[in-house]
């Protein structure tokens, strides 16, 4: 019995929840400011390639790896973490980007997930056939 349908969903779904709270990651630290530009959070974001053992395909991560975008550059001299010219660094994470990503990340672990459910119930029908 070949059981690579179950190691390649695997490593898929693997690779979506790395996805999804690298997400979450960035969704959380959206709004946080700092005093320069290179104490302030920049986005991160998971790199995969498709690997393949003995003709049989799977998810690898690369990495993880930080969008070099710049983040927004405010004027707040009254704040406590303004630098000496009174600017303050927001993140570079783009909220409406995180939220579609999140939402194509679950897509896909799902479908990884009912796919998974599919192949278990072939598998136990072909094995109600040797009954």
């Amino acid at each position: 019995m070949d059981l690579s349908v179950f190691d390649i969903a695997g490593s898929a779904m693997r690779a979506q929840s790395l996805r999804l709270n690298t997400t979450a990651s960035n969704l959380a630290n959206a709004s946080s400011i700092a005093g320069s530009a290179e104490e302030a959070y920049r986005s991160r974001h998971p790199v995969f390639a498709a690997a393949l053992h003995d003709a049989v395909g799977s998810v690898r991560t690369l990495g993880v790896i930080e969008n070099q975008r710049p983040g927004e550059v405010r004027y707040e001299p009254g704040h406590p973490m303004a630098d000496d010219d009174g600017y303050i660094y927001a993140s570079n994470v783009d909220t409406i980007e995180e939220m579609t990503n999140m939402m194509s990340a679950s897509q896909s672990y799902q479908s990884n997930v009912e796919l998974l459910n599919t192949a278990r119930q072939l598998m136990l029908q072909t094995l109600k056939l040797g009954e």
